[in-house]
């Protein structure tokens, strides 16, 4: 297996992780968002960090996202004891539609699979207009299309 297809199944099995702590049905991009900003030493982690995204960072905005779906429909969270989400240790989430399309777009940004890199799966995930991550990109005060150019850059320059 090439670097690219550990890191890619790393993307997915973290992305599994991250969507079972949610007790989602579903992996989403939101997830594959949470995976490679917990995955060190690439250059798509780079990325989120210079804009001071980690894993933590993510993790409120798409909690303050959330809430702000919520109340866009008239549900103040604050008016209700959540329970903590149910984990079935025996379902295995699948791949959802955001992150199917996520995926296809980082890929169909390289020219080919070996010139695939982290980076590329980075622009998958932020190369949208609506959804989870861009609603919570902008709560969160991030300018993705200044982050999606900042992943072109890093791809310019550098290999992981």
């Amino acid at each position: 297996m090439s670097a690219i297809d550990h890191y890619i199944n790393a993307v997915i099995v973290r992305g599994t992780a991250e969507a079972q702590e949610d007790g989602s049905a579903a992996v989403e991009a939101h997830h594959l968002l949470l995976a490679i900003a917990s995955l060190d030493d690439t250059a798509a982690h780079r990325v989120l960090t210079s804009a001071s995204l980690g894993r933590q960072t993510i993790r409120e905005a798409l909690g303050r996202e959330f809430e702000h779906s919520l109340n866009a429909v008239g549900v103040s969270l604050a008016s209700f004891d959540l329970p903590t989400p149910s984990r079935d240790p025996k379902h295995s989430p699948k791949i959802g539609p955001s992150a199917r399309l996520a995926l296809e777009r980082g890929f169909a940004a390289a020219t080919g699979k070996k010139d695939l890199r982290p980076a590329h799966l980075l622009l998958g995930v932020l190369n949208t207009e609506i959804g989870t991550v861009p609603r919570a990109l902008a709560l969160a005060g991030v300018d993705r299309v200044g982050l999606m150019a900042r992943a072109r850059e890093t791809l310019a320059s550098e290999s992981w």
